[in-house]
């Protein structure tokens, strides 16, 4: 990790399991300095303290964030307006609001703010610095101020209209809970075929270790299942037994339009 010239603080607001995760993604990379942390948390996180201990600034008092050059808000949706209302007397104008709450609408966030306002939705892979975030602001500046934020942790995805963040939410933000079901249903059914329950469990969490790894070279999906599918195979047997029955793409519709759907109302 190497020290960065200080340009003003990050501000991160909430550190709960989303939170947490940028944070642990910004000291394993060193994309925020620490000492450029400031860490608004109602409770004792882990991942706060372990900030604490690299030198961040936990609930400090408000005259510090008057050297904020943005804030990052991660509580949850229908709080926001009680978490950022006390803030703004100390956050200077120019500072940037990157919110990365579900259905809260920039333009609401703003009209309270009366700052520049971008929208991120990262996954908790970002903890790691392998998630990927979809992006978007109207305003340039506070997008590249975000695209900064985000893009050492997470492949960054741009988005063209504000409308499409909450299908980006289901389809990226909520789709790893999704795919950890799917694997987990992989192992139940392999207990079904004769598998120990730890035998099954382990097999498929490499299964998910092996796609991801094979993801992240950037084929196109369609060729990444080539790969493994012969012709007249058994991965090719499973595939169209999924094909024909069409559970697959049912359950994967269905929950992208629930998830869309709940976003929606998130924001209260």
């Amino acid at each position: 990790m190497t020290d960065k010239p200080s340009n003003g603080a990050v501000v991160l607001v909430g550190c709960g399991r989303l939170g947490s995760a940028i944070l642990e993604g910004w000291l394993a990379t060193g994309a925020v300095p620490p000492a450029d942390l400031i860490i608004l948390t109602p409770s004792e996180k882990p991942a706060a303290e372990a900030a604490r201990g690299l030198g961040a600034a936990i609930n400090p008092p408000r005259e510090a964030l008057t050297r904020a050059r943005a804030v990052v808000l991660a509580v949850k949706p229908a709080n926001w307006r009680d978490a950022l209302g006390p803030l703004l007397e100390s956050v200077p104008a120019g500072a940037v609001i990157v919110s990365v709450m579900a259905g809260v609408r920039a333009d609401d966030i703003a009209a309270m703010a009366g700052r520049r306002v971008a929208r991120a939705m990262p996954t908790t892979g970002v903890a790691q610095a392998r998630g990927v975030a979809a992006l978007w602001s109207a305003d340039g500046e506070a997008r590249e101020a975000a695209r900064g934020l985000f893009a050492p942790i997470a492949e960054v995805v741009d988005l063209d209209r504000e409308a499409l963040m909450d299908a980006a939410t289901a389809v990226a933000g909520s789709a790893p809970a999704f795919i950890h079901a799917f694997v987990q249903a992989l192992a139940r059914a392999g207990e079904a075929q004769g598998l120990a329950p730890d035998a099954a469990g382990r097999l498929a969490r490499g299964a998910l270790r092996s796609a991801g790894a094979a993801a992240g070279t950037g084929e196109p999906l369609d060729a990444l299942i080539a790969r493994i599918a012969s012709p007249g195979g058994t991965t090719r047997a499973g595939l169209d037994a999924m094909a024909a029955a069409g559970d697959l793409e049912r359950a994967a519709g269905a929950a992208v339009e629930a998830a869309v759907a709940r976003a929606r109302t998130l924001s209260g």
